[in-house]
């Protein structure tokens, strides 16, 4: 991080009501420089053409032109082109691709929205942020689940990226930072005409393209303010028993400890979050019982990925499981498969080191204590799924069972394995003299 960058994030903690000014000053050689390291140079181009390695080849050259621009604001966003990525379930998601020249921008505004904001965000918010993941989400959700929560409200915010309101967004940013020049550079991303698929031209009033750089602090900023915040010092402060949330980018759960709490938070979180733009996709916000004293009626839940249960431990004690969600794991498979069909011809060296990537990938997200059975309820398909694709290479069968269960040993295909490690308390001993 910047040496101005510290400085910003050690104010921003010291005083929660400061408004930063000359912000946009920030946005020098350095800076631009910093950010062109940063980015994903291998990503596709945007509308331009542009290609990282194109953009290297004469990078001073490039990043001095840039700056000028911004310096005489006569910077202009270019068009993000759209493109639809598979979501599963033969639906797609709407993915933006800005050009190279406004990502390394884009970099260097979210480096200082993230030294101002990191110091406001609460620790139940993970995702699109330094040092948290989803996976982390997961563990401290299973843990907090075993204190005295009997209740889970589930929400799905219906196209979130789609519907961030932009005047509620500007006063959320007005709130810490009062330079006007900062604030209409992230206007322009805002504003920023998006090239769809059939070739036409979309002028946005709402949202923030999924892909853009900025959007992921954005996007935070703007629950950060509309949810999170309301739900710590409104929500909490008016029920009658313990309630905590996750929130993992645009999703989360909430649990209380009785029911008239999460009845009541069920019928107002529509309408807070609709102040804001905002839409929960009904059919998938609900609330299920979720009690460890009642674990035969209590329901299971899917989020990040996992699947929440209560079950007993090998002590015979009450615990909080988690499991690969079984829609998730019918996707992973539906992908494998699609990968396999698809590079069926290549070489068995090359696919056993893809392959260990893709695994190691899986193993790390979902080994977690408790889910090995989940793990080979993938891994085991997978093998089966890749030795009936590589034995269609050839009108000629290219193993038989035994020869490729040798084949993948003698390769070193890895096998599934438990990743997250197991912490121990540590008792420690106070002595009062």
């Amino acid at each position: 991080m910047q040496t101005s960058l510290w400085g910003i994030a050690r104010k921003s903690k010291q005083n929660k009501k400061y408004k930063f000014g000359n912000l946009y000053g920030l946005i020098n050689k350095q800076a631009l420089h910093t950010a062109w390291k940063e980015i994903n140079r291998s990503a596709a181009a945007g509308i331009d053409k542009i290609t990282a390695k194109e953009f290297g080849e004469d990078l001073d050259r490039n990043l001095d032109e840039l700056l000028k621009e911004l310096k005489n604001k006569s910077y202009k966003a270019r068009l993000t082109k759209r493109v639809n990525i598979p979501k599963g379930n033969g639906k797609t998601r709407p993915l933006g691709l800005p050009t190279l020249r406004d990502k390394i921008v884009q970099r260097a505004v979210a480096s200082i929205l993230e030294a101002i904001y990191e110091q406001d965000f609460f620790n139940f918010s993970y995702g699109y942020r330094p040092n948290t993941s989803a996976q982390k989400a997961a563990k401290e959700l299973s843990d907090n689940l075993m204190g005295n929560y009997n209740y889970i409200v589930e929400a799905d915010i219906r196209s979130f990226f789609d519907n961030i309101d932009h005047q509620w967004l500007i006063k959320m940013l007005k709130e810490r930072i009062k330079d006007k020049a900062f604030i209409r550079l992230i206007v322009k991303w805002l504003k920023a005409g998006i090239l769809n698929t059939d070739g036409k031209i979309i002028n946005p009033k709402t949202g923030s393209p999924q892909g853009s750089i900025v959007s992921p602090i954005l996007a935070n900023i703007y629950l950060h303010y509309s949810l999170d915040l309301w739900f710590e010092k409104v929500v909490k402060k008016s029920i009658k028993g313990e309630a905590c949330i996750c929130r993992v980018a645009d999703d989360f759960v909430c649990a209380f400890r009785y029911k008239e709490d999460a009845d009541r938070f069920y019928k107002v979180i529509g309408k807070r979050l609709g102040k804001f733009g905002l839409k929960l996709a009904e059919e998938k916000t609900k609330i299920i019982k979720f009690s460890k004293y009642d674990d035969v009626k209590s329901k299971s839940f899917d989020f990040v990925g996992f699947e929440y249960r209560w079950s007993k431990s090998k002590k015979g004690k009450n615990i909080v499981k988690r499991r690969t969600s079984r829609s998730k794991l019918k996707k992973s498979i539906q992908a494998f498969k699609d990968w396999c069909k698809r590079n069926r011809n290549s070489k068995f060296k090359w696919i056993i080191k893809m392959l260990n990537l893709k695994f190691r990938g899986y193993f790390n997200y979902y080994g977690v204590i408790g889910n090995s059975k989940g793990l080979y309820d993938f891994y085991n398909p997978a093998i089966k799924i890749l030795f009936k694709w590589l034995n269609r290479r050839s009108q000629r069968k290219s193993f038989t069972w035994e020869e490729f269960n040798q084949a993948i040993k003698r390769y070193g295909l890895i096998r599934p394995k438990i990743t997250e490690k197991k912490y121990k308390q540590i008792k420690l001993k106070v002595c009062f003299e």
